[in-house]
C-alpha cells in the first residue's frame, strides 16, 4: 500500500552537521535516527563559510546549489568545476571533501543514499513536464513558490522548499509538475 504526504518547509527539523561545522535542515528519510541507519535521506544546508564535509562511508551524495553564487568541491584533492545553482554533482561519500565558496554564503540541497540498498535517480526539471515512474520512492521538491504536482490521482500544491513524498509505489506512476522541481526516484535493490 503506498503512502502519499506532502512534507512542508517550516517543519523540517534541524540537525548538527557530523563534523560540528554547521547545520542541515532534514527534509526525509526512509528509516533510521540521528544520523545513523538510513538507506537515503534529502536534506538543506546552509554553508557560511568554505571548509570540511562530513564523510559517510558506504553511502553515495548528490549536491545541488541552491541558493548563492556557487562553490567548487576538492574531492579525495582534486577541485570540481565551479558548481553553479541547479547543477547537481555526485561523488561518494567516503571522499575526503571541502568547499570553496565563491562569493558569499550558500544553500544546498542533498541526497545521500546506500548504493547497496537503493538504485537512485535524480533530475531537475521546470516548465510543464509528465512522466512515469515505477520506482518504490518518488520525491518532488520544489523550489517554486507554489509547484502543482499530480501523481496518479491526487494533486497538490506545493511551495517553496516543500516535498511530496510517495513511498509504497508498485506500478507504473503517472506524475506531472507545473513549474521548477528536482525528482528524485529511490528503488530498493
Amino acid at each position: 500500500m503506498s503512502s502519499l504526504k506532502v512534507l512542508r518547509a517550516k517543519d523540517y527539523p534541524r540537525m548538527p552537521w557530523k563534523n560540528g561545522g554547521g547545520s542541515t535542515e532534514e527534509i526525509t528519510r526512509d528509516a533510521g535516527t540521528g544520523l545513523d541507519g538510513f538507506g537515503w535521506r534529502l536534506s538543506i544546508a546552509d554553508i557560511g563559510e568554505s571548509g570540511g564535509f562530513s564523510t559517510f562511508a558506504g553511502y553515495e551524495r548528490v549536491i545541488t546549489v541552491l541558493q548563492g553564487d556557487g562553490m567548487t568541491l576538492t574531492v579525495d584533492g582534486q577541485d570540481t568545476r565551479s558548481l553553479l545553482p541547479l547543477d547537481p554533482f555526485a561523488f561518494s561519500g567516503e571522499s575526503k571533501v571541502s568547499c570553496t565558496l565563491l562569493a558569499g554564503p550558500i544553500r544546498d540541497f542533498n541526497l545521500i543514499y546506500a548504493p547497496q540498498r537503493y538504485a537512485a535517480r535524480l533530475q531537475w526539471l521546470s516548465g510543464e513536464q509528465r512522466f512515469f515512474s515505477s520506482a518504490g520512492t518518488v520525491l518532488v521538491f520544489s523550489i517554486s513558490e507554489t509547484l502543482e504536482v499530480k501523481v496518479g490521482n491526487s494533486a497538490s500544491q506545493l511551495g517553496r522548499h516543500d516535498c511530496l513524498q510517495l513511498v509504497g509505489n508498485i506500478g507504473l506512476l503517472e506524475v506531472s509538475i507545473r513549474d521548477a522541481c528536482c525528482v528524485i526516484e529511490l528503488t530498493e535493490r
